[in-house]
């Protein structure tokens, strides 16, 4: 049987659980993950749930759009995003669970620098490869 682990963000309006155990954390050296200083914990779908406070949760969209990151509209802590590489899977920050003990997980660095650039006016410091030219530059 495999744990639940309770979560929130900073301020307590998103109240969350994970019914999953994770093996393993990553991090990542996408743009975004790098600003943000993320640490994940990848999980089935299925395994998460929101308890409360949904309507405190707000979402950012970048390039692709098919990651959904989504963050406390109140205290503007990143708790979960839906992932682009794997759109069935959430990457859960770790250090929105309660008490998890982070050390007792190997960390994995994952590649997230040379995913393709879709969007049509991608920042000079996003560091993927482009796929459209950049009007005008």
């Amino acid at each position: 049987m495999e744990g639940v682990h309770e979560g929130s963000c900073h301020c307590g309006a998103v109240r969350f659980t994970v019914a999953y155990d994770p093996v393993e954390l990553t991090s990542c050296d996408c743009s975004l993950c790098v600003k943000r200083n993320a640490l994940m914990a990848k999980v089935p779908e299925a395994a998460l749930r929101v308890e409360e406070g949904e309507e405190w949760l707000a979402t950012y969209e970048w390039n692709s759009m098919r990651a959904k990151h989504h963050f406390c509209r109140r205290c503007g802590i990143y708790v979960f995003h839906r992932k682009r590489a794997a759109p069935d899977h959430f990457g859960v920050n770790i250090f929105c669970l309660d008490g998890f003990d982070v050390a007792s997980l190997p960390v994995r660095a994952t590649e997230g620098i040379g995913m393709t650039l879709v969007c049509d006016d991608p920042r000079d410091e996003w560091p993927g490869p482009r796929t459209r030219e950049r009007a005008g530059r």
